[in-house]
């Protein structure tokens, strides 16, 4: 029985896809009698038994060699596409990570989504997005995890474009849609020429491949930017992370998503292609780079946002950015760890403003305040959730970021630094918005706002305790380093800069002689970080103007020059034989006069020509 599970992984994305296409059913005009409800009780259902599955699959395979099994999906003329799917211990509790987060997120979007007209639409894009992160998680292929991406990325413009007659949604769905296929374009074409180089697209060979891979320097830094650009894109780091901040603009259900293991699906291909990306220095360096000054970069935005949704957004580019900074260093260990705990501590904090918006109908944090004597529940999932993604001990992220701190101390000392002013700076943006939600007195939009219903509450109640049981799973499982082996001046300069974050939020969004909202003492700067760097108007200056200006050429050029020529030659045609038309009398000799005409101007162009040529030999016999 459990190795008939095991051969049959593969059906845990089948059952959200099953889910996904039975919901279109109540779709409008199909069935119409028993209203939207059944498609989210039928994806509810596939999500639970893919969740059962992969757990009992997990519990069978651990400690357990990974095993291969490939599908044929074309040979022709020597090309052999297959798809093969790794099941291995990595994989599969990937796979329990995303039907879990997604069986919650189904329930809480019970509640939160109960009256919209959206329903059977918004559970089956749900169900398409956990059937491509459970495939993405199985496919050991390169040519085919990009595939997969392409999906999730038309599941995001579709998910994000629920509400599609609210103009900031349609943008928003167009402008993550449009940032992602920038990243995508351009690491299609390091794909394509990695098979002719290592002849295969499966990671394994990948690996070994890189192994033993002589390339020039040049070609291998081109091929690793290349691969880099689609993760750029997928997670959200600069010049590429505007996208997650528009998607706010849709459904807060689908955002504990993709605020979770959707913006990792970038990472977790990135950890894959590693050795690839290990054989250039450059490319290493570019990871560090791009990792490092966008979790700088988001940590001091999110400071500086007055949206709860647009704060968390960056906190998760930030976290994103310390995965980079990890594949960059080769620490794949602590990338996945990192993707681990940010995914569930990221999931609840979600769900612990979901709730508050959805009652108090504003995400503004201006406009609201007082809530912790009303919502002691989502105030303390809130504060399970801070406490789980920062460095504090004993939860997850602590002992990922002590893990990577580790690695770069031995490796690149003056990273340590930034991690610790990262991590101070979440801590910080995490406490002055629990500050801003539930500190202080009760402001017109708060005075009336109970605990929301069980659907959006359960999910909360449950992610918040595996969030404190988080280090006892991983300690069961021998993930945890031992007393002996932990580096303890490292955990405790994590641990201040927990501490220092914390408490200067505290004092200052939690201290009632402030004034709220604080503002910068400088006000430029608090516009600079306010407006992202100004990257939106930077962009629409240099890049959108560019592009503009480019496409107004060529559409003049083809406006005026071809199409010129084009209707030139027509109107000539045209008035060429309009005038023969009244030149012509029928009459044979008329015709012979025509072609006599002809002949004698043909003549005198060919004898002009022949005398232009053969002058100089005249004069040289006249001589």
């Amino acid at each position: 029985m459990v190795q008939a599970l095991i051969d049959t992984i593969w059906l845990v994305p089948c059952y959200a896809l099953i889910g996904a296409i039975s919901g279109l059913l109540w779709s409008p005009g199909v069935i119409r009698r028993t209203g939207p409800r059944p498609a989210g009780y039928i994806n509810l259902l596939m999500t639970f038994l893919a969740f059962v599955h992969s757990l009992v699959t997990l519990q069978a395979i651990w400690n357990q060699p990974s095993q291969e099994i490939t599908f044929t999906w074309l040979s022709a003329a020597g090309l052999d596409l297959n798809f093969p799917l790794e099941i291995s211990v990595i994989n599969v509790a990937a796979i329990a990570l995303v039907t879990g987060l997604n069986l919650l997120a189904q329930i809480y979007a019970i509640g939160y989504m109960e009256m919209d007209w959206g329903w059977a639409r918004f559970y089956a894009l749900l169900g398409l997005f956990e059937a491509g992160m459970c495939a993405l998680a199985l496919c050991n292929s390169l040519f085919f995890s990009y595939v997969i991406l392409e999906i999730l990325t038309l599941g995001t413009y579709l998910l994000v474009g629920l509400w599609f007659s609210q103009p900031l949604v349609v943008t928003g769905a167009r402008d993550a849609f449009l940032t992602k296929r920038v990243g995508d374009l351009i690491m299609l074409m390091p794909v394509i020429a990695l098979y002719p180089l290592a002849g295969s697209w499966n990671f394994n060979d990948l690996a070994e491949w890189a192994k033993t891979a002589d390339l020039d320097p040049t070609l291998a830094a081109l091929l690793g930017l290349g691969l880099i650009a689609g993760p750029m894109g997928k997670c959200a780091q600069f010049p590429l992370h505007l996208w997650l901040d528009e998607a706010m603009e849709g459904p807060l259900p689908s955002t504990i998503l993709r605020n979770s293991v959707v913006v990792a699906t970038g990472a977790w291909v990135l950890i894959k292609l590693q050795p690839v990306l290990a054989l250039s220095p450059i490319v290493s360096l570019a990871l560090i780079s791009i990792g490092g000054v966008t979790a700088v970069g988001a940590s001091l935005i999110a400071i500086a946002q007055i949206d709860i949704k647009r704060a968390l957004s960056y906190s998760v580019s930030t976290y994103m950015g310390l995965v980079f900074i990890a594949v960059g260093t080769q620490q794949d260990d602590a990338a996945l760890l990192l993707i681990l705990t940010h995914a569930i501590a990221m999931a609840l904090l979600v769900m612990s403003v979901g709730g508050i918006i959805w009652n108090n109908i504003t995400q503004d944090l201006t406009q609201l305040g007082g809530l912790w004597s009303r919502r002691p529940i989502s105030g303390l999932a809130f504060l399970v959730g801070t406490l789980g993604l920062i460095a504090f001990p004993p939860l997850g992220s602590f002992w990922a970021l002590l893990k990577l701190a580790d690695g770069l101390w031995a490796t690149q000392p003056w990273l340590v630094g930034l991690l610790l002013v990262v991590n101070g700076l979440t801590a910080f943006s995490l406490t002055r918005v629990f500050g801003l939600i539930f500190g202080g007195e009760p402001k017109p939009m708060t005075v009336r706002s109970p605990e929301a219903f069980w659907p959006l509450t359960f999910p909360m109640i449950v992610l918040a305790a595996f969030t404190l049981h988080l280090p006892l799973v991983l300690q069961s499982l021998s993930l945890l380093p031992s007393w002996a082996t932990l580096n303890k001046d490292m955990a405790l300069l994590l641990i201040w800069s927990s501490i220092f974050g914390c408490s200067l939020g505290g004092v200052i969004y939690l201290n009632k002689m402030w004034k709220k909202p604080v503002q910068l003492p400088w006000k430029p700067l608090q516009d600079l970080l306010a407006y992202d760097f100004y990257t939106a108007k930077i962009y629409r200056v240099s890049i959108v103007f560019s592009v503009a200006l480019v496409s107004r050429f060529i559409s003049a050029f083809d406006r005026y020059l071809v199409d010129g020529f084009v209707n030139f030659i027509g109107v000539a045609s045209l008035f060429g034989g309009q005038s023969l038309k009244y030149s012509t009398s029928g009459q044979s000799q008329a015709y012979a006069m025509t072609i006599v005409m002809g002949i004698i101007v043909l003549g005198m162009l060919l004898y002009w020509r022949f005398f232009h040529a053969a002058s100089p030999l005249f004069v040289a016999l006249a001589q």
